[in-house]
């Protein structure tokens, strides 16, 4: 569907022309009509789906006509991470720069009292759109002067990374300064009991658009190794023998476990940086800048990477941890074989682990290629995923799984994955 066949205004749609957008992606054909319609929203779609673009457009074009107060808060617009809500806030200033008198800002933490003295200032003058983190609106709301009574659109992004982070009493905090008469708006990737719970409590009859999970791009090479639980450093050892590719990143299920894998792989003299919750946004940034740079080959990290990081050429990805969801394992491996380049992904399966690899396999549609295990570990157990397929937890979900650094991606409103349409139901 082309963008000229929604109900935006002419404003929206000259400025969808300049930038040259011209279809739209299966989810926001799916969510624009809903939102224009002033419905509650769940919306479940992943990265780079355009996500993004689908309730913006619609808040602008709502916005843009003027019916709204000039000198106060019309949105807010919640992101779990600085990095997140900076990329939001991108696409919002590219939009609005065709649209007259549609402002925003952005307002998170990691910064300077110059950086915070100017969110106070866009606050207090009313900017349209607020794209905040929780942590740091929190902050400005605790001051006295920020005024949310008359937000009109209320949208939480990446709602289960929010969850995840621990921001649940936070949201709810933010949600008793709105009306009760706004119009709330949810994307999420996954759709767990706790978002289930957490949209009931602050959603109203809301309209759930569904997108099935894209697969894996066909130019990433996946294999795994059937091990032990206490074999899966020796495998590392082993890999990285003779060579350590230039850019690896290793997922693990948790911060605790990142922290002691990192530790074994400093033992063995690799040039490694860790990457977690429990990091100051400083750190993370440090990090990934030393990564970026090449000066660290391997970082070891939660799933607070998965959606977030923008390098496109990462060479190798190990999951040390089977993921639990079969759209963690999509977007972990997908930080590989970017931009035309090649990629391998390979994941370690411990005998309690076996039967979530093999749902893996089964949303994959094939059997992934097992390597045999280095001789000298070892004998390594059977596949056999039947026989622990009553434990669906694998190595654990542990403490983060979506936590904090990343781009967000869907940084264009027509691009992304575009496979199925979805369906649109009303929740009851």
């Amino acid at each position: 569907m082309k963008f000229s066949e929604l109900q935006l205004n002419d404003k929206v749609l000259d400025a969808l022309d300049a930038m040259r957008f011209d279809e739209c992606t299966p989810i926001q054909e799916q969510a624009i009509p809903v939102i224009l319609q002033g419905k509650d929203l769940i919306g479940v779609a992943q990265t780079g789906t355009g996500k993004t673009a689908a309730y913006l457009l619609p808040i602008i074009n709502q916005l843009s006509e003027g019916k709204y107060p000039a000198d106060a808060i019309n949105c807010v617009i919640m992101a779990p991470t600085r990095e997140l809500a900076q990329q939001i806030d991108q696409q919002m200033e590219g939009f609005s720069y065709f649209l007259d008198g549609v402002s925003s800002v952005a307002v998170y933490g990691g910064n300077d009292g110059i950086i915070f003295e100017q969110q106070k200032r866009g606050l207090t003058l009313g900017a349209d759109v607020v794209i905040a983190t929780p942590g740091r609106l929190i902050a400005h709301l605790s001051l006295g002067y920020v005024d949310l009574s008359k937000v009109s659109f209320f949208i939480l992004d990446e709602a289960d990374r929010m969850l995840d982070m621990g921001f649940h009493d936070d949201i709810m905090q933010i949600v008793k300064y709105l009306s009760k008469e706004r119009q709330t708006i949810m994307f999420s990737a996954t759709m767990p009991a706790k978002i289930q719970q957490l949209a009931n409590a602050i959603l109203n009859d809301p309209v759930e658009v569904k997108l099935a999970v894209s697969k894996p791009a066909d130019k990433i090479v996946q294999a795994a190794y059937v091990c032990y639980e206490n074999q899966k450093l020796g495998i590392i050892r082993t890999l990285f023998a003779d060579e350590v590719p230039e850019r690896v990143i290793i997922f693990a299920s948790s911060k605790i476990k990142v922290k002691e894998v990192t530790k074994s792989l400093k033992m063995m003299k690799l040039n490694v940086g860790e990457m977690h919750s429990d990091l100051e946004q400083a750190q993370r940034e440090a990090v990934m800048y030393e990564f970026k740079a090449g000066r660290v080959n391997i970082l070891v990290a939660t799933d607070i990477v998965a959606r977030g990081i923008d390098i496109d050429d990462i060479r190798l990805i190990i999951n040390y941890d089977v993921p639990h969801d079969n759209e963690d394992y999509v977007h972990r491996i997908g930080r590989t074989a970017r931009a035309n380049n090649d990629g391998v992904a390979i994941t370690f399966i411990s005998e309690k682990e076996q039967g979530n690899f093999k749902n893996i396999e089964q949303f994959l549609g094939k059997e992934i290629y097992k390597i045999p295990v280095p001789a000298e570990l070892g004998e390594a157990p059977a596949y056999k995923p039947k026989a622990y397929s009553g434990d669906r937890r694998g190595g654990g979900r542990g403490g983060d799984r979506r936590g904090g650094g990343g781009r967000g991606g869907d940084r264009r409103s027509g691009g992304g994955s575009r496979h199925g349409r979805g369906n649109t139901s009303r929740r009851k």
